[in-house]
């Protein structure tokens, strides 16, 4: 997938410390054991290797029985993963394996039950930059297991003029001047709008995505005939579960969510040790 060391480490540092007094005290430090750890609710699965990984650092011999991987779903009391190691591995490096696991099979979840809204349509869902600091890599792949796309990475990646932008160079022409002086040529430009007036203007300064911003349904359905077909077009904002249908039936081709990300409730799963 991609190396999870820095971020692992830092979060088993986080958590440990000077060390775990409790576990410490309590286990010899070459007591075996065996974890399984299980859903506790139907889920989709992500972050399985970054669990691993957890207690793989903290003791490199650990064993896995994996019984399913990233994608899939999980029922209710399924055993998705067994370890075997020493157990002073598996106590210390429990909360922090689980919040990883817990937290990317919350936004698959959630990304799955939106991309089902749209099963069938051509539209592109897609997340933002909307992440938690330093899980930017492992969210937006959680949002892919989930079956959506992501957007762009972050701010040197795609171009993206918004409203702030367009304010502060006094409006949108003058933005995509300047812009297309700096750009490199294989990235494309995209603008920003909020009602049909901007949606014009982007398009006569030859725009390649124009995002329609919390516009409502009927401006969205003008937006998207005036635009025909000269540009790829973008909705985004206050997109739900139960409008991502109606939104999708409109003919834009692309519907960022930041709800994937940034309002994905972690998922209920759990760990249980026996003696090895």
């Amino acid at each position: 997938m991609f190396n999870n060391e820095k971020l692992i480490r830092l979060a088993l540092a986080e958590d440990i410390g000077p060390g775990d007094v409790t576990t410490d005290a309590l286990i010899e430090p070459d007591r075996v054991a065996r974890a399984v750890i299980f859903a506790k609710e139907s889920l989709v699965l992500a972050g399985l290797q970054v669990a691993q990984e957890v207690f793989t650092t903290l003791d490199p011999a650990m064993r896995f029985e994996t019984f399913f991987q990233d994608g899939d779903r999980i029922g209710t009391g399924d055993t998705i993963l067994k370890a075997s190691g020493k157990l002073h591995a598996l106590l210390t490096g429990e909360r922090t394996a689980l919040n990883f696991l817990q937290r990317l099979s919350g936004i698959a979840t959630l990304t799955r039950q939106y991309v089902d809204q749209v099963a069938g349509s051509h539209v592109r869902l897609t997340d933002t930059r909307k992440t938690l600091p330093g899980w930017r890599r492992l969210e937006k792949y959680a949002v892919k297991i989930g079956g959506a796309h992501n957007h762009r990475f972050g701010l040197y990646d795609g171009i993206l003029i918004k409203d702030n932008h367009i304010a502060a160079c006094g409006g949108i022409s003058e933005a995509v001047a300047r812009v297309r002086n700096h750009r490199p040529h294989l990235l494309r430009i995209e603008v920003e709008v909020s009602d049909l007036n901007q949606v014009k203007e982007a398009l006569e300064n030859g725009v390649d995505v124009i995002m329609l911003d919390n516009m409502d349904l009927d401006d969205i359905r003008k937006a998207v005939r005036l635009i025909d077909g000269r540009a790829l077009v973008e909705v985004s904002g206050g997109m739900t579960l139960d409008t991502l249908a109606e939104v999708a039936n409109t003919g834009v081709d692309i519907i960022s969510i930041g709800a994937l990300t940034h309002s994905a409730r972690a998922v209920d799963i759990s760990m249980k040790v026996a003696e090895g």
